[in-house]
């Protein structure tokens, strides 16, 4: 494909432009009032929900049965009864927000390392059919997710690990790895040839380039995968479930609150509450590295 040429009238016309001025016009054209005006509403639109349970979560149960939280404003009451029953009264929320962690970070960072090693593996490392290897570990994402749950539980129970964290950790690592690998294999693979040959001119192996050269560079897409898989696994409620049910010992908090809902339907103000508490970790993960998870969904989008 040829490349279109600016005609002379119009070579002379973007040659009396600065570049200052072309980049605030191309500035002014993408954004405008209208724009800003509908992301606010958008934004208003997306948080009401949060606000709404938020403020639901402190008001105290007669008023949230019989009104709205919107009445609130003319009614103002809060109470922290509601938290103070639903983490130490007979629900035991707190209980069961310990085993979300106990459970969520294991299985974030064991995939995650597991990945690395095979997304580098696989980028810069030579080895009998590693294209097929790829393919077929690529492939498994196609597998669906609610016919390996039996399979896998019988194998947990044979193990004798019914019961445990195991099961739960195992489980995500597997579920994760295939698009983990495939992901970062294309953030790996996009590291500059430059910079591996220099390192191996002055002595480096793979494991000096793996440590210094590779994750340095990756870190945004390892912490969007990590953030990406940290959401999945604190909210996961099917695979808890199947794996180790409603058993107070190793249940995550998603499993609580589902029993809430079923069994206490009508106790709002503990649902509420719950519901929030699950919400709070997320958020503040979100929040935190919401630098490296911009970084990692535009790392490699832009060539210069």
């Amino acid at each position: 494909m040829s490349a279109v040429i600016p005609t002379p009238a119009v070579q002379e016309e973007l040659s009396h432009l600065e570049p200052a001025t072309i980049s605030g016009r191309a500035r002014k054209r993408l954004t405008s009032r209208w724009a800003s005006l509908a992301a606010l509403i958008i934004a208003v639109l997306w948080t009401l929900p949060t606000f709404g349970l938020l403020l639901t979560s402190f008001r105290p149960e007669q008023s949230l049965k019989t009104t709205g939280w919107w009445t609130w404003f003319t009614n103002p009451e809060l109470t922290l009864q509601n938290y103070d029953e639903v983490l130490y009264g007979a629900t035991a929320l707190s209980t069961y927000f310990i085993n979300s962690i106990v459970i969520t970070i294991p299985a974030v960072i064991i995939p995650v390392t597991l990945a690395c090693l095979a997304a580098y593996a696989f980028a810069w490392m030579n080895f009998p059919y590693r294209d097929t290897i790829f393919v077929a570990v690529f492939a498994l994402q196609i597998v669906p997710l609610q016919i390996a749950l039996i399979p896998l539980l019988s194998l947990y129970v044979d193990a004798g690990m019914r019961g445990s964290f195991w099961p739960l950790w195992i489980s995500h690592t597997i579920f994760a790895l295939p698009l983990a690998i495939f992901l970062l294999h294309n953030f790996f693979k996009e590291v500059p040839a430059e910079l591996v040959e220099a390192a191996r001119v002055d002595g480096a192996g793979h494991v000096t380039i793996f440590l210094r050269i590779m994750l340095p560079l990756v870190t945004p897409a390892i912490a969007a995968f990590g953030i990406f898989q940290f959401l999945w696994v604190w909210n996961d409620l099917l695979v808890a479930v199947t794996m180790v049910g409603g058993t107070r010992d190793v249940a995550p908090l998603t499993a609580r609150i589902a029993e809430l809902a079923g069994s206490q339907g009508t106790e709002w103000h503990l649902l509420t509450a719950g519901a929030f508490i699950s919400m709070v970790i997320p958020v503040i993960v979100f929040l935190a590295l919401q630098r490296y998870f911009v970084r990692g969904l535009l790392a490699g989008s832009v060539k210069g």
